[in-house]
Parts: structure tokens; sequence; C-alpha cells
């Protein structure tokens, strides 16, 4: 038997499985199915496979396991989707080229529709069951949160792939703008005293295996910026020749940005000696008290350097955080882009200087959902805050993102922090 305390608690996952599943369809509705099916890059998947890898999820580790039919095991919709729609589990079986993920032309966007509709139902169904086992439920949660990290994986793969679009990207966010472009305040400080602090999650509510365990840190004093840089920050960066000078770089995001070309953050351009960049309410105008967004680690770190300051270890950010509780800009505004807010939450997810490796006494699970997170930590830097594509509810101040050194078309921004004494 279940081991949750009342039917009522069912039926709150239940709810929040078929609103978290609605949100990815209605993602989908702004698009055509030409735009759900295109791949702009390698890294970049087509939202259709989105929309059916976090279908395979629920079914591949909840139904195969729990649901049975009338023969005593669950049929899948389809054999080939094992393969299709396997991202990089190992332990589950082969998987179809992530490079290639746009060349699947079939299925098509309704019927992968009509999957995730199959399944849909098959869960409910599975948590009607009252002789569900108690375990299925910590999965159930899994699930909905990875669908949650691939909604963010939508609206960033959209933009890639619309802001390549030569007859003029279409518009599919909210116009509405939070004010008029001001001038950017001046950064303030918060400062944090050296000792001995705890990171990492705690309690029993849903986390990562990432986050865990807690553990404690010593910190020597610092301080952390009271906003993160914004545009109009990054434009003194490149007015002062940040991008021609290599003394501020790595070297390998010196040779990075030389071979690519970098000159300005990702969807920048220049119109008429005015700097406009690619949103996905359309083309405007720089605002230049929005905070910088579409930067890599390499970027940032040498931003960080120019200013004379340093990009936070994600334990700082951790502790600095506790200061800017208050949320920012998340997915369900629908503007898909930053605003000119101070808070550590939502807008810009933030670099740190922290690589994402284990935290003390981490163990990674067993089974293939112990390929999830851990056999990704090597060659990656930790994100924290969350971006204005992230859901409000996915959130929380212990999450750890994570992306390589020249990752840029992501909602990434950064926050300076600078020692004390």
């Amino acid at each position: 038997m279940t081991s949750i305390d009342s039917t009522e608690t069912i039926a709150t996952l239940a709810k929040r499985f078929s609103e978290v599943r609605a949100v990815t369809l209605s993602l989908a509705a702004r698009l055509s199915e030409a735009e759900c099916s295109v791949q702009s890059m390698p890294d970049a998947s087509p939202v259709k496979w989105h929309m059916a890898h976090t279908t395979w999820f629920f079914e591949t580790f909840l139904l195969e396991r729990f649901a049975s039919g009338s023969s005593g095991d669950y049929v899948p919709f389809d054999a080939s989707y094992r393969v299709l729609f396997n991202s990089y589990y190992e332990s589950v079986g082969e998987q179809f080229p992530r490079a290639e993920r746009g060349l699947i032309a079939r299925p098509g966007l309704a019927e992968v529709k009509r999957y995730r509709a199959v399944v849909d139902a098959a869960i409910h169904q599975m948590l009607a069951d009252p002789e569900l086992p108690p375990e299925a439920l910590p999965l159930v949660e899994l699930g909905l949160q990875h669908e949650q990290q691939h909604q963010e994986l939508i609206v960033t793969d959209v933009k890639h792939a619309l802001s390549m679009q030569p007859a003029g990207a279409p518009t599919i966010a909210a116009s509405d703008s939070p004010g008029r472009d001001a001038p950017t305040t001046p950064a303030g400080w918060h400062a944090v005293e050296e000792g001995l602090y705890e990171v990492g999650f705690e309690g029993g509510k849903f986390s990562f295996d990432n986050e865990r365990p807690r553990h404690r840190v010593f910190l020597e004093a610092y301080e952390l910026a009271t906003r993160p840089v914004s545009n109009q920050d990054w434009l003194a960066f490149m007015e002062a020749g940040g991008y021609q000078d290599a003394v501020l770089w790595l070297s390998d995001g010196w040779a990075t940005a030389r071979e690519a070309g970098w000159e300005a953050p990702l969807y920048w351009f220049q119109r008429d000696s005015e700097w406009w960049s690619y949103t996905l309410a359309g083309v405007q105008p720089i605002r230049w008290d929005e905070p910088v967004c579409h930067v890599s680690y390499y970027e940032a770190e040498a931003f960080a350097t120019w200013a004379c300051a340093r990009l936070p270890t994600e334990a700082e950010w951790e502790v600095g955080s506790m200061f800017e509780l208050s949320g920012g800009n998340f997915l369900e505004s629908w503007r898909l882009h930053p605003e000119p807010r101070a808070a550590c939450f939502g807008d810009v997810w933030e670099w740190t200087a922290s690589p994402y490796v284990a935290y003390p006494r981490y163990r990674k699970p067993t089974g293939a959902l112990g390929e999830y997170n851990g056999k990704f930590m090597a060659d990656q830097w930790v994100l924290r805050g969350g971006s204005c594509a992230t859901p409000r509810s996915h959130i929380r101040p212990t999450y750890r993102n994570f992306f390589p050194a020249p990752a840029r078309w992501q909602f990434s921004g950064l926050r300076l922090a600078r020692d004390r004494g």
C-alpha cells in the first residue's frame, strides 16, 4: 500500500501532473508544426522531441514498472520510441543521435500529442490504484521536475531556432514591457562575514540528488553585488575593448571567442549604430537596465576580471542569496525575457566560479536514474537562481544548474562578488 497519508495528497499530485503537462502543450501551441520540428544546432532539440522525451520518461520509469494491463505487463505505446526518445540513459538502451533529432519526421506532432494523451491517462489510472507502491510517488515528482527542466529548454531551444529564420522570426512571447528604459543604478554590495555556513538542500520536499547532502563550508569575508550585471554595464565592457583584450580572458575562453567571432552577447546586433537584440517578442532595442543574458562562462569571467571583481563561488552565491529572497520574473509571466530587477531568483541564471562536482558524502543513486545528474560532473560550471524561462515552482536557493563554459543559448548572466579586507 502507498505510504501517502491521504488520497487528498495523491489527488494533489495528480492535479499537479495535469497542470505541468499542460504548460508544455501551451508552449507548443504558440508554434507551427514546422517550428516544433526544427533543430538549429546539436546542443538544442526540437520542441516535438522534448514533448515526446518527457512522455517517454513517465512511460519508461513509471508505467513500465508500476502499471499493468490484462496480461500483467504494460504495453508501450510504440516500441521504437524507446530508442528515438531516450536522451542519455545507457542503462535503458540505445539512443538516437542527439545531433540528428531534427531528422525525426515521424512521429509527427499530432502523433506525439496522442502519445502524451495516452501516457497521461495511464499515469492518472496508475495514481488511482489503491495498491500503488509508495516508491512510485517520488518518481512521479521527479518526472514533473524533469518536465519543467525541459519546458525551459523548449524556450531556449526555440529562441535559438527562431532567431535564425531568414523570413523574420515570429513573436510568441508577451510583448508588454515592465516600463521605460532607465539608466542602470550603480550596484551596491551585501557584506557577508567570514564563518562556517551550511549549504545544500535539507528537508522533506523535493530536491535533485546533486543538491545534497547539506554540508558545512568555511567562507572568507566577501561581498555580493545587489543586482546582476546589466546591459549597460556590458556595453561599457565592450566599448573598453573587453572582447579585444586577451589579458582579461582565460586561455580557452580567448581561443573560443576568437574562433567564434564573439564581439557581443548572443542575439545582439547593430543597426544604424544602435544596438538591438532578438527576443521572443521580436527584435527589440536593447534595454540598458535589464540584466545582460546569453553570455558564456568565459565572457562572464572576463567581465569580472575587467570590473576588478570576480564571480562568486556557488556557496557564496547560496549564502548571499538570502538577502534577495523576493522572486523575479519567471516562465509564468510569458515575457520570456529578463526584467530589470535585483532579485537573485528569476530573470537570468547567474554563472558562478564553481565547477560542477559532487558535494561531500554524495552518493550517486543506483539504477538508470543514477545517470540523471552524477555522470555529468566534469567540465561543467554551476549556475544559480533560475531565469525568465524557469517555472517558478521549480527553483529554490539550493538548485544547481550546470553547463559547459562556452554555452550561450541559455538565459545566462552574472552577479559579481569581491573580497573584503
